[in-house]
């Protein structure tokens, strides 16, 4: 089957309402791009990582609608602009979009991603470059990590060269459960992973049996029952420095006498408010930096 884009330039003011108009419309999927991309007016539409951008929509916005080949793509444009009650009907241009295996297509963007000396993150479609190295296999989806990101490779990095075997870990807000079955792979006795997105945690779950790797997954509340007063000999959190700070005294409380606090999530110009807030518990420093992000480790006194 073959689709058409339908390509509108649209006031910033009216782009929600048109996008929704164009689906009510009969349009498969709407898209909104920078129409100003690629000039001197260009500018990005990003918030800080967790956080709402101050607005939702670029000043010149193009507004991409796909259609079936088939569709009758002026009464699609039509339709919205009587449901969005705008007088004149918004001028447009279509694009034919070509037949693709859409599934290889999307494959094709994820490649195994190397990490570390010897860790391999590959997805299931792939085989793994180096067999014999420590291979995680894991797909893009749904729960947060798969070591592209350059704050899961800080703590997949850190794990490579400091794991303590035999030892137990707490993976704190553990996504997709990547760093909680690298410790396992790494040797750690006993892991568990903690996050507060049941989606997350099914994932996780999913993960961990597809690499063989005995890992409890937990919600909060089901965690604070299961294990009360367990202490770790490593606590590893990757999430953001909001909450990383305000969480400060019950992450800390889960690290064993001697044991190891690593956090990450947090970018370089916040690196001294994090460790202001863990300084009454556990000292810590900058352990590495790449791209802008940080992770920081520390111990907690015997």
């Amino acid at each position: 089957m073959s689709w058409t884009e339908i390509v509108l330039e649209v006031p910033r003011d009216q782009t929600e309402q048109v996008s929704d108009a164009l689906i009510e419309a009969g349009a498969l999927s709407v898209s909104v791009e920078d129409a100003d991309e690629g000039t001197d007016a260009e500018r990005p539409l990003f918030g800080e990582p967790g956080m709402e951008p101050a607005e939702h929509a670029w000043e010149h916005s193009r507004v991409v609608a796909l259609a079936p080949a088939s569709a009758d793509c002026a009464a699609i444009v039509r339709d919205a602009c009587l449901l969005c009650e705008i007088a004149e009907p918004l001028t447009f241009s279509l694009r034919t979009v070509a037949e693709q295996d859409w599934v290889r297509l999307t494959q094709s963007q994820f490649e195994p991603i190397h990490i570390g000396r010897h860790i391999w993150v590959v997805p299931s479609w792939h085989e793994a470059p180096e067999p014999d190295a420590v291979v995680l296999k894991l797909d893009p989806g749904l729960a947060f990590g798969t070591g592209s990101h350059p704050t899961t490779r800080l703590c997949m990095e850190w794990l490579e060269s400091h794991a303590p075997a035999g030892k137990t870990m707490l993976d704190y807000g553990c996504g997709s459960g990547i760093l909680a079955m690298l410790g396992e792979k790494l040797g750690l006795g006993s892991v568990d992973g903690v996050d507060i997105d049941e989606q997350a945690i099914a994932s996780a779950h999913d993960n961990a049996e597809r690499n063989h790797c005995e890992v409890h997954f937990f919600l909060p509340e089901d965690f604070k029952a299961a294990r009360s007063t367990t202490r770790y000999d490593l606590v590893m959190a990757n999430i953001l420095s909001s909450p990383l700070k305000l969480m400060a005294p019950m992450l800390c409380g889960r690290v064993a006498g001697g044991g190891a606090l690593v956090l990450s999530g947090v970018l370089a110009r916040q690196a001294d408010e994090v460790i202001a807030s863990y300084a009454p518990f556990i000292s810590l420093s900058v352990w590495a930096e790449l791209d802008g992000w940080v992770a920081l480790a520390g111990r907690r006194p015997d």
